[in-house]
């Protein structure tokens, strides 16, 4: 009997156009998997199994199942998108448990291509930080599950790294993508703005937030991409030598980027100057500032998203956040601290295609109830960590995260590719040749 689990959503769907499996054996498979194996990893906040496998049969009786490219594929959902019929916690108690009326735009994309949504996942609290955990579970690492997955897309993440789906749906609002798949040793792509329909929260954090894929694939990734956009992501006409910036330089002032992670991003470095591509040092012109403008914008989303819940039902750090976010509130919304970082950084992508860097400064932080830990104490263990990404949703520029290398403990590592607006297809073309010539392992040796 062929496995469906481990497999890539390309080869499933594959499968499922060619009869050769159905959509039901596909979906019983990894939820079968998510039962034996998901109390350890602790990916999902609630498994939709009978309305899975009733979603199933309804696609492998669809009149053109021969032509979806996700035919019966399982997928998860972030927990801050609305899955017809369920409820959106976003990771916490105070928000309603009534079922949503209608999909999200994204989700509604995925299953009118063939995907089954087997359940949606954990996040921390209103998405807020990089580890996630809460009220309805805690995701794990499942390389090394005494490590958060990270967040705020850890479940996602979680999700597909143990192989109980073969691709998830995530959003990134300051790396909430990035930083769970570089944990957990997955492809992601958070799009340029307005490449994906957004609509994550009221203001989508000021503009910043971007729904995007989880995979184990680049070829998993672009495919899913296309269809969230409702677009083709091919190669594109200038393939070949691309100009790539290294740097081993940290954003936010003041933090170490530690060994294994300036290993990876060497070793890309090195990867893709064989490759042919022309490969030089450069730092971007950070400004000092950065760090208080990120801190300014990352405040200001959640007091924006905490608005009408009560607050006696937020967790401390979260009401604390909130509450520091209000004073930022009117600054951020006028969009020039944005600006003007997009201004200063502009000219360094005009002399380079591509920026290559450590997608994380260390290893994530241990698994543990952070939400029952002090606001100070969260923001210095997430900003010593990952620093690497909120640039790129202050300037709604793409960036992506890629597995590469292993840290001591064998969990892996992962570089973040950075480009131009309208770069998605080259970061992607990118990424593939890092896959084709320092292949990873897809998923956790759960078994």
């Amino acid at each position: 009997m062929t496995s469906w689990t481990g497999r890539t959503a390309a080869e499933i769907a594959a499968a499922v156009r060619e009869k050769r499996a159905t959509p039901r054996e596909v979906v019983a498979e990894h939820l079968a998997r998510i039962e034996r194996l998901d109390g350890r990893v602790g990916a999902f906040r609630t498994v939709r199994a009978e309305a899975a496998l009733a979603e199933a049969d309804e696609v492998g009786a669809r009149a053109d199942l021969a032509e979806l490219p996700l035919a019966g594929v399982p997928v998860a959902v972030k927990d801050n998108l609305a899955v017809r019929g369920e409820s959106k916690r976003v990771g916490s108690a105070a928000t309603p448990d009534t079922p949503s009326t209608e999909d999200h735009v994204t989700v509604a994309r995925l299953r009118a291509a063939g995907a089954v949504v087997v359940g949606l996942t954990n996040v921390p609290e209103l998405c807020v930080f990089g580890t996630t955990e809460g009220v309805h579970g805690t995701a794990r690492n499942p390389w090394d599950t005494s490590r958060t997955a990270g967040g705020s897309s850890g479940g996602s993440a979680a999700a597909v790294a143990a192989g109980l789906v073969p691709i998830a749906l995530g959003n990134d609002g300051m790396g909430s993508l990035r930083i769970p798949a570089a944990n957990c040793g997955l492809v992601t792509i958070k799009p340029g703005h307005g490449v994906v329909p957004a609509r994550v929260s009221d203001g989508d954090w000021f503009g910043m937030s971007e729904n995007g894929p989880l995979a184990t694939t680049v070829e998993d990734a672009r495919m899913m991409l296309g269809i969230l956009a409702d677009a083709e992501f091919v190669r594109p006409p200038e393939s070949g030598m691309r100009k790539v910036a290294v740097s081993l330089r940290s954003p936010l002032a003041g933090i170490a980027i530690t060994a294994p992670y300036k290993a990876a991003v060497r070793d890309a470095a090195e990867v893709l100057m064989k490759a042919g591509h022309q490969v030089r040092r450069a730092d971007p012109s950070y400004p000092m500032s950065l760090s208080l403008t990120s801190l300014a914008h990352w405040t200001a989303g959640t007091s924006e998203d905490a608005q009408g819940l009560d607050p006696a039902l937020l967790t401390r750090r979260t009401r604390v956040h909130a509450a520091v976010g209000r004073r930022f509130v009117k600054g951020v919304g006028t969009g020039k601290a944005r600006e003007e970082l997009r201004r200063r950084l502009e000219p360094f992508f005009e002399e380079y295609d591509i920026l290559l860097t450590p997608a994380l400064a260390r290893r994530s932080p241990a698994s543990a109830p952070w939400h029952e830990r002090g606001w100070l104490r969260n923001i210095l263990a997430n900003t010593n960590y990952s620093p690497m990404t909120p640039p790129w949703n202050l300037t709604g520029w793409p960036a992506m995260a890629v597995p590469f290398g292993t840290l001591p403990s064998g969990a892996p590592t992962a570089v973040q590719l950075v480009g131009r607006p309208g770069s998605e297809a080259a970061l992607l073309e990118t990424a593939e040749q890092l896959e084709k010539l320092h292949p990873w392992q897809r998923t956790a040796p759960l078994d």
